[in-house]
């Protein structure tokens, strides 16, 4: 196995980070707080472990990588972009009318996106209906879905986990972004989803806990849920909302909010610069 190089994947996370405030910044609407937590896990996924080219994104051995948690259409768009399925300047268009990129991902008008999502549960159920048609074609292409931990609370969410492991389905590797936020609060004081890693195992799932901004930790558990053949995986990565920008780290209030120009500025100065 080639030798990783994390200094260039920390690069790739701090450019996906500069263009998800840049993206929501000239929105003036969006998600910021749930998109800058999820930067690293997109970054080794799609500078790492996933078979995907920008040139042919319809490839039918591609891997499959789902955001569930839709809101959080920033980092997708912003990893997607810096990977070079479409330009960075697209970034700069978001929600605006007529552009590409919108508020929630559209598998229809953006290369590289392969699943609708915004209804939270549904893209993750999507991701389950890929794995099993990977399976049952003999394919060996990988399913990835990203969901956020408020995302958790929805019942959807587990009767989907329940077909996954009913089913075998190896090809599925599931990561939960959990930052212990979402937009009416804390998770704990909204509805806790604690003890999480004992109910993803009990609906018979392989379960693995990171730190979802340590790219050795990551990078090993994708590796192994790749060898885990008879069982879906779920990867919790334990993350900081806001990550990168030390205003918005663990501040409840950037989950739906766009920067204002100063706050813009100081944002993109912290992760060095505006370029």
């Amino acid at each position: 196995m080639a030798k990783v190089d994390y200094e260039m994947l920390k690069k790739n996370a701090t450019e996906i980070r500069k263009g998800i405030i840049k993206a929501v910044h000239a929105a003036g609407s969006g998600h910021p707080g749930g998109s800058l937590s999820a930067a690293d896990i997109l970054t080794t996924l799609y500078f790492y472990k996933m078979k995907v080219d920008p040139k042919n994104p319809n490839w039918e051995e591609r891997d499959r990588f789902v955001l569930s948690k839709g809101h959080a259409a920033p980092v997708l768009y912003a990893t997607l972009a810096e990977k070079g399925f479409f330009p960075k300047e697209e970034l700069l268009k978001l929600r605006h009318m007529g552009a590409m990129l919108q508020g929630h991902p559209d598998m229809k008008r953006v290369p590289g996106v392969e699943m609708s999502t915004g209804s939270l549960g549904q893209g993750f159920s999507c991701s389950i209906g890929m794995a099993l048609a990977a399976k049952l074609d003999g394919k060996e292409n990988r399913i990835y879905a990203l969901l956020g931990d408020g995302e958790v609370q929805e019942g959807l969410v587990w009767e989907a986990a329940m077909s996954a492991s009913h089913y075998k389905l190896g090809h599925l590797t599931a990561i939960l972004d959990y930052n212990g936020m979402q937009i009416d609060g804390l998770n704990d004081e909204v509805m806790t989803i604690n003890p999480i890693k004992d109910k993803w195992e009990s609906f018979g799932w392989h379960v693995l806990e990171v730190d979802g901004h340590n790219f050795e930790e990551m990078i090993e558990a994708f590796d192994q849920a790749e060898k885990i053949k008879d069982q879906p995986t779920m990867i919790i990565a334990k993350t900081t909302k806001g990550k990168g920008v030390s205003f918005m780290e663990n501040q409840v209030g950037w989950h739906g909010t766009a920067p204002k120009d100063e706050d813009a500025e100081k944002a993109l100065k912290e992760l060095g610069g505006a370029n």
